[in-house]
């Protein structure tokens, strides 16, 4: 048990290492990792499954004490993320399935490793584990209804399949990740610590994955959609610690805002594309999933760097 921790903790720390070393292996040997691609769901589904397991009822205690907190950062992930897609689109012309791709990961929940990245900020984890938690619950409804809104000029929304999909592949693991916490208690905990190798090697997988499925589109339009991408990501950031300073936030706050707005589940956008639509509409998620591993932990730097009584926080 303590060599499986040490390797879970030595995967956490180097984890942006292993998401770049995983897309590199994806878009070098695409042949090894293309015959994956029908298991991208089951494999989010193992990561989803993995977060219900560490959820408790403490994790849902900020909701309860501070309801206004966490609405107000949910409705400013499913505000900005998607009004910023669409904006972006606006103003730079893409290919209708790339630009779908845009939409569709703007349109997605909360990142996975975003209350990772709070911790490390020293933000507010609790409440970026609340607001992870319900973004990812109300999911199933706002990921499609916020697509069909946006996006009839890019693609074709079947909300309905939308709305199973995301069921399946995030709403039913997570259950069930929780339900397993709370009947097996005491013999999940000792292995909770050893949770994040798994959580990292599947990660690492569907990211190896979907730039694989994604090769060809990437070289022909990776440039393009990368710098969409990197702007959606940067200014969502950067928007959502601007929102909970409107909103009169404390810092700790702010930055768990940030994060919990800026970062989002790719895995989910990569499934859903593959899925519904096209292996083009899941090169903006496959450029996401490499990009904000970057831009999150550089994020968190910096954020832990702020005092409350700086200017500038």
């Amino acid at each position: 048990m303590r060599l499986l921790v040490s390797l879970a903790r030595f995967a956490g720390n180097g984890f942006v290492l292993w998401v770049l070393l995983g897309a590199a292996a994806g878009f070098a040997f695409p042949a090894w990792f293309k015959p994956l691609a029908p298991g991208v769901g089951p494999l989010l589904g193992v990561v989803m499954f993995g977060m219900g397991l560490t959820l408790t009822a403490a994790d849902f205690a900020a909701l309860r004490r501070r309801p206004l907190d966490v609405l107000l950062g949910t409705v400013g992930h499913f505000v900005i993320m998607p009004g910023l897609a669409w904006l972006l689109l606006r103003l730079f012309v893409l290919p209708d399935q790339l630009a779908a791709g845009v939409l569709i990961v703007g349109c997605c929940p909360s990142g996975t490793a975003s209350n990772v990245m709070t911790y490390l900020a020293r933000g507010d984890v609790a409440l970026s584990m609340a607001i992870a938690a319900l973004s990812t619950l109300l999911a199933p409804l706002l990921t499609p209804l916020l697509l069909w809104l946006l996006g009839h000029q890019w693609l074709h929304v079947d909300a309905r399949a939308l709305m199973l999909s995301i069921l399946m592949v995030v709403i039913t693991p997570v259950l069930l990740g929780a339900l397993c916490r709370r009947l097996l208690q005491r013999r999940i905990e000792p292995w909770l610590e050893a949770l994040p190798l798994l959580s990292v090697a599947t990660i690492v997988l569907i990211v190896a994955v979907v730039v694989a499925g994604s090769r060809a589109h990437l070289l022909e339009a990776g440039l393009a959609a990368l710098g969409v991408v990197a702007l959606h990501n940067g200014l969502g950031l950067l928007l959502g610690y601007g929102f909970g300073r409107l909103c009169g936030m404390p810092l700790p706050k702010r930055k768990a805002l940030a994060l919990e707005v800026g970062m989002q589940n790719s895995g989910l956008g990569a499934t859903l594309a593959l899925a519904h639509f096209s292996p083009l509409a899941a090169v903006p998620s496959a450029i996401f999933s490499v990009w904000h591993n970057l831009t999150g932990p550089l994020a968190a730097t910096l954020f832990r760097r702020m005092k409350p009584d700086s200017p500038s926080s």
